[in-house]
């Protein structure tokens, strides 16, 4: 008697990837009360992470895969760049990275505005061009945004648009925009572009401007004074980016209107630097000398430039609504913005009023001894002054009666 059996069973009848959804799945109801976080995650790592097209032990530079093939006028040539001896180690360490939970450590010194994103960070110096490279300049992201646009054939289009600014450190600076589909030919096209578009800016003693000035672009306002050294940087966080770019040190900005439309504050910032004059191109346009009185000398004058006719104008040649103020003169007639201080609370009190009435006879101490020692040239006052009279005097009169007895 033959008996037949079936070799079907459960195995044979689902396939592989059901059977393991039914080990390691979760029901529904199971789901809800949290359960089974963890079953979905990838227990494999992206090989291809972190690999770039001619981006190697050995860096070439390929036209129409990693580099345009124009630039300007000229034809991108294929050629070798430099090596680069830790490549392998970098690639393991992204791929390790992607085992953790956590986000990447990140140095503070490299973290940029806020955390580990883009903005503010140091991308490195644009590519070189016929061969030249970009010695001692570095770069900046400023803003990285999604725009998005509309298209008869592809409809509703996505694309990031990147601004960066490039420098020296030394007074060259340089700015660009540009916009694609990939982040990484966005941020490499804006780079580029910032190292084609470089010019010179003059500062005094590689530290800060030349003078206040302002200046204004579209609906931002700014407002820039020159301080001395060891000042810092107080300014917007995308102004304190260019003069880390630019070499600046030392400066105090005010920006007035818009301030979240970093592309106008760049130009505004950068269009008042282009417009700066130093100290004799002021005197030969006033025909006048450019006098400077600086508190930490107090107040002595200093001629800092003179005209180079060396003619000056006289009291009758200046016009009655001349601008002779230097302030309002570089700010082109512009004021800042001035707050209403309140008054502090204590200053209702008995207390401060009597501070105030022993303070107020030492107010002056100061201007008194620099008025005594410009008029006398030592420090006296009316009672030594008088003194001294009454004893050349009395000289005097003995002078005479000693030459009447004679």
């Amino acid at each position: 008697m033959q008996i037949q059996r079936s070799s079907s069973s459960f195995f044979s009848r689902n396939s592989g990837e059901q059977i393991w959804k039914g080990l390691m799945s979760v029901s529904n109801a199971g789901r809800r009360r949290g359960r089974g976080r963890g079953v979905n995650k990838k227990n494999y790592k992206d090989l291809n992470r972190g690999q770039i097209i001619g981006v190697g032990e050995k860096n070439f530079l390929w036209p129409g895969l990693n580099a345009p093939v124009i630039k300007g006028s000229e034809v991108v040539q294929h050629q070798e760049l430099k090596q680069d001896p830790k490549y392998k180690e970098n690639i393991l360490k992204i791929r390790d990275q992607m085992e953790r939970r956590n986000r990447t450590y990140v140095h503070p010194l490299e973290r940029g505005w806020s955390s580990t994103k883009l903005l503010g960070k140091w991308i490195g110096p644009p590519d070189p061009i016929a061969g030249d490279e970009f010695v001692g300049f570095d770069t900046k992201v400023l803003v990285m945004k999604p725009i998005f646009y509309m298209k008869p054939n592809f409809g509703r289009t996505k694309k990031v648009s990147v601004l960066t600014v490039t420098g020296n450190g030394n007074g060259l600076v340089g700015y660009g925009v540009a916009k694609s589909k990939d982040v990484r030919t966005a941020i490499n096209n804006s780079k580029n572009k910032a190292g084609q578009r470089l010019f010179r800016v003059e500062l005094e003693n590689n530290h800060t401007v030349l003078h206040d000035f302002y200046s204004r672009f579209g609906g931002t306002k700014v407002f820039v004074e020159k301080k001395p050294p060891g000042y810092g940087l107080s300014a917007h966080r995308c102004i304190r980016s260019i003069c880390n770019v630019l070499g600046i040190t030392d400066i105090k900005c005010t920006v007035e209107g818009s301030e979240r439309n970093y592309l106008n504050l760049t130009r505004a910032f950068l269009l008042g630097l282009i417009n700066q004059k130093n100290f004799q191109q002021m005197a030969d346009e006033k025909k006048l000398n450019v006098v400077e009185f600086n508190e930490s000398l107090q107040n002595y004058p200093i001629v800092r430039a003179r005209p180079s006719t060396d003619e000056c104008r006289t009291d009758k040649q200046i016009g009655a609504n001349e601008i002779l103020d230097f302030n309002i003169y570089v700010h082109d007639g512009k004021v800042k913005e001035q707050t209403e201080l309140k008054p502090m609370h204590y200053t209702r009190n008995k207390g401060w009023t009597n501070y105030m009435k022993k303070w107020n006879y030492r107010k002056s101490r100061e201007l008194v001894r620099i008025n005594l020692i410009a008029k006398y040239g030592q420090l006296d006052s009316y009672l030594t002054i008088r003194e001294k009279q009454r004893i050349e005097t009395k000289r005097e009169m003995a002078r005479k009666s000693s030459q009447a007895s004679d």
